[in-house]
C-alpha cells in the first residue's frame, strides 16, 4: 500500500484553480498509477478534512524546443478534489486567495 506522500506530489497553483477554492475545490498533481479512491484517502489523511467526491484527468505533457533538440515534457495525473460542505478549509490554499 503507497503512502498518502506518495500519491499527492504537489498543489497546482494557477489561476483557474486558485477559482475552485472558494467552492471547496482543490487541484493537486497526483500519482499516474493512483485512483479516485486512494486519491481521497490521501487527501483525508493528509489535511484532516472530508472529501465529497474526486475528479481525475491524464494531462499529456506539452512540446518544447531547446535550439534543434526538441522533445515532450512527461505525463501526469491532475486531480480536483470537492470538500463537503461542513469540512474545514485546507490552510495550504488560505494564504495564495
Amino acid at each position: 500500500m503507497k503512502k498518502a506522500q506518495d500519491i499527492i506530489l504537489a498543489p497546482v497553483i494557477t489561476e483557474k484553480s486558485m477559482y475552485g477554492v472558494a467552492e471547496k475545490k482543490y487541484t493537486f498533481k497526483v500519482a499516474n498509477d493512483a485512483n479516485k479512491i486512494e486519491v481521497a484517502r490521501a487527501v483525508e489523511e493528509l489535511f484532516g478534512v472530508e472529501v465529497a467526491k474526486v475528479n481525475t484527468v491524464s494531462v499529456k505533457g506539452r512540446f518544447k524546443r531547446m535550439g534543434r533538440t526538441a522533445g515532450y515534457r512527461p505525463d501526469w495525473k491532475k486531480a480536483v478534489v470537492t470538500l463537503t460542505e461542513g469540512s474545514k478549509n485546507i490552510e495550504f490554499f488560505e494564504g495564495m486567495i
